[in-house]
């Protein structure tokens, strides 16, 4: 037989598990996006009300053009013209393109031009800037027609090169291997992993 005592104790644990699992609740609701990945400077957050809606990995390259500077007469400078990127889901699929605009394309048609918001230097050595862009939808509807912000982070290559630009040069484009994971968030989505 069960005593006052013991069902005192049962209700004191059951309304401690009710508390624990109603603050699980209510922490799980308060963070309905996903963060952003440690190490990512805060300028680079996207903002408080986006949710992640897919990573993907860009490979390709970043393509530069020797041409006279606009600054300096008589030197010669390596411009960025565009970058030209496949982009790969978790499994390694292919599911879109990444190119000049900045405009990324997923293979249902949609896509979307980002405007750069903030930059960050990479932490890798020779690695282009990690970036926030916000981002606009065009054309139809589909992956990418409802994200608004864009991060490029964990990026490796894809910088200038560093020699090479000179009058002689003039005009001649290169194209420089690099990696890059995109963060792509939109606002009020739940996180798919495309």
């Amino acid at each position: 037989m069960i005593g006052p005592a013991a069902i005192t104790r049962t209700a004191s644990v059951g309304k401690a598990l009710v508390a624990a699992l109603a603050g699980l609740a209510i922490a799980a609701c308060a963070v309905d996006r996903a963060a952003p990945a440690p190490g990512v400077p805060e300028q680079l957050a996207p903002s408080a009300q986006a949710s992640l809606a897919m990573i993907a990995k860009a490979r390709g390259v970043q393509i530069y053009r020797c041409r006279q500077s606009a600054d300096r007469s008589g030197t010669y400078e390596w411009v960025f013209v565009a970058p030209e990127a496949d982009l790969f889901d978790a499994r390694g699929d292919n599911i879109g393109r990444h190119f000049a605009g900045p405009a990324w394309e997923s293979r249902d048609g949609s896509r979307i031009v980002g405007t750069v918001q903030s930059r960050s230097d990479a932490p890798a050595a020779g690695a282009i800037p990690w970036l926030l862009l916000t981002a606009k939808a065009e054309g139809r509807e589909g992956a990418f027609s409802k994200v608004t912000q864009v991060q490029r982070l964990n990026t490796a290559g894809g910088n200038a090169p560093s020699t090479g630009c000179a009058a002689s040069a003039d005009g001649t484009t290169v194209r420089v291997p690099y990696v890059a994971d995109y963060y792509f968030w939109k606002p009020g989505a739940v996180y798919s992993s495309y």
